[in-house]
């Protein structure tokens, strides 16, 4: 069967509004939902390490929303993409189309939730006497594209991996629980001793939350992180369409 882009975004968009009406079925405050987790989590920390530890970080209300707000596109899309084929499973024994595009929609999904909470940085920018730059507007636009190729593969692999390994989801939220922890989202780069700065460095996620911060509260686009970002992003994207590419043949008698 031939494929044309038209086709394939028509076919994301289509899935993607599904899982959203799915997910805000009956839900009074609809999309508020998607920016109130994060806003109670910088809520938690803002307490806890500015008030209780005094951590010396200037803005640090902004500060912790900037690395939050992406964090939860990527956590939630990671997480969610485990049961993404399983969730869709009569759609896959019944109709013929390319499966690779449910994860993709579920990270789009999650991606137009991001959206949403940059009027929240907006504002809260404003009080703490700051504002937006210029170079949000290819800023975001390229950041956010690395995000989704990493993200994407990510996904798509662990869709995948699901199927066949189901206690796979234990070690993945474990993973990802670590990686928060290991990005710095609650402290600034420059925090963490030298011996350990390899965990920046080498590390894909640190590039992606420390270019999303320097652009939203400095208006710098650091194309050196991006790069990284970009080139981490494929290469984990190439593993997972190898691996999907391998046992998509067995989705539908696993399912």
């Amino acid at each position: 069967m031939k494929l044309n882009l038209g086709y394939l975004f028509d076919l994301v968009f289509v899935i993607t509004e599904k899982d959203l009406k799915v997910r805000y079925k009956s839900s009074f405050l609809g999309y508020l939902w998607s920016i109130a987790n994060p806003l109670l989590f910088a809520m938690i920390y803002y307490f806890i390490f500015k008030l209780v530890m005094r951590v010396q970080i200037p803005n640090y209300t902004v500060f912790l929303i900037t690395g939050l707000f992406p964090w939860q596109w990527f956590a939630s899309s990671a997480t969610n993409s485990l049961f993404s084929f399983i969730a869709n499973a009569q759609i896959i024994k019944k109709t013929v189309f390319p499966r690779s595009v449910i994860p993709l929609s579920n990270v789009m999904m999650e991606g137009l939730h991001f959206v949403c909470t940059i009027p929240v940085i907006i504002v809260f920018l404003y009080v703490y006497g700051m504002s937006p730059s210029w170079s949000w507007l290819w800023g975001i636009p390229l950041i956010a594209g690395g995000q989704i190729i990493i993200t994407f593969g990510l996904a798509l692999l662990f869709s995948t991996l699901n199927l066949f390994f189901r206690d796979l989801e234990r070690f993945i939220s474990l993973g990802i629980l670590l990686m928060f922890y290991c990005t710095p989202i609650l402290y600034g780069a420059d925090m963490i001793p030298a011996n350990f700065s390899w965990m920046v460095d080498y590390n894909p996620l640190a590039s992606m939350i420390l270019s999303w911060r320097d652009l939203f509260m400095n208006g710098n686009v650091e194309y050196e992180r991006i790069t990284f970002l970009y080139s981490s992003g494929v290469f984990v994207l190439l593993i997972g369409m190898w691996t999907f590419n391998k046992l998509k043949y067995r989705f539908a008698e696993i399912l």
